[in-house]
């Protein structure tokens, strides 16, 4: 996930009622009481993710992942977690009964066909009653951006790039929504660099990000080159000259990343580019045994050394 958790967890924190709301019945009273911060020094997880809340005047707790992808670890991640939270919050208040906990599951991509609205970890012996977790699943590249905007908030419109309907047209009136819905300067530039992260994972294949960029620097220009994670983005495209449909989630962008770093390193040691053939080598080795073991090869061998460890079979680390 990487930048995607990262920013979408710091606008969650920016706007947690916004977050809360939906995943509350509408008209339910809600009062978000704050984000668990565990003073139990043994128990070091991540604890940013769950949220107090009082609803109908007694205490809840919300846990939400941000999940690339509803793979087969989310159920072990969601029941590990709430392991964990359930052990602090019981620590915290000996002899307090522990909060009803509710986890989230929002998902940016994966398959078309409809995900299940709730997912489960079961630990149970064969035969035996349930007993483990059930978490719902909130797969929002699945949704519409009218659904998407139902939820009431910019803070989900930063996810309109994943939305099933996105268009250029669509996405153009989500950045003005966007620029006039932001508190101040600092959270616009937030929720434009999410909106644009979010565009990288491209679940359906709209390819948007080029034109969402544009529209985000007519908006506010060089904005986006002073934001980070964005600039970044902007620049390494540039560099190297992705005019193509950048980045179509995270195993494309890695395969471009590892192929543009060691492509150039396999030149410099054989004194030209390679081939197709040599590029997917170069790729399924770097999977195999991670990036740095072929970057070594890459200076340690030379010549016919390197080419007979390039088409050796990979074998994982």
């Amino acid at each position: 996930m990487g930048d995607a958790d990262i920013t979408l967890r710091h606008l969650a924190r920016r706007r947690p009622a916004d977050l809360v709301r939906a995943f509350v019945p509408e008209g339910r009273p809600v009062e978000v009481l704050g984000w668990v911060d565990s003073q139990v020094t043994s128990i070091e997880r991540r604890l940013d993710k769950a949220l107090r809340l009082r609803v109908d005047d007694a205490p809840r707790v919300l846990h939400v992942e941000f999940c690339f992808a509803l793979r087969d670890d989310v159920p072990d991640r969601v029941l590990e977690y709430i392991g964990f939270l359930f052990a602090a919050l019981r620590l915290e208040a000996p002899g307090e009964p522990v909060p009803p906990i509710e986890s989230v599951a929002v998902v940016l991509s994966g398959r078309k066909r409809r995900l299940p609205v709730t997912g489960l970890r079961s630990i149970a012996w064969p035969g035996r009653p349930f007993s483990g977790a059930h978490f719902r699943v909130d797969a929002v590249y699945q949704r519409t951006i009218g659904e998407l905007r139902a939820r009431g908030s910019v803070l989900w419109l930063v996810f309109a790039p994943l939305a099933r309907d996105a268009t250029a047209a669509a996405l153009r009136e989500i950045v003005a929504e966007i620029d006039a819905g932001a508190a101040s300067a600092e959270e616009r530039a937030e929720l434009y660099t999410a909106l644009l992260v979010m565009a990288t994972l491209d679940p359906w294949g709209h390819t948007l990000w080029k034109e969402l960029v544009t529209m985000v620097e007519d908006k506010e220009e060089g904005l986006l080159r002073r934001t980070p994670i964005i600039g970044e983005m902007i620049i390494e495209a540039e560099r190297r000259g992705e005019q193509r449909g950048e980045l179509r989630g995270e195993e494309r962008g890695e395969q471009k990343a590892i192929a543009a770093l060691l492509g150039r390193l396999f030149a410099r040691r054989l004194g030209r580019r390679p081939t197709d053939d040599e590029e997917r080598l170069i790729i399924e080795r770097a999977r195999a045994l991670g990036p740095g073991e072929v970057e070594d090869a890459l200076f340690d061998l030379e010549g016919e050394a390197l080419m007979r460890w390039l088409s050796e079979p990979a074998r994982s680390s």
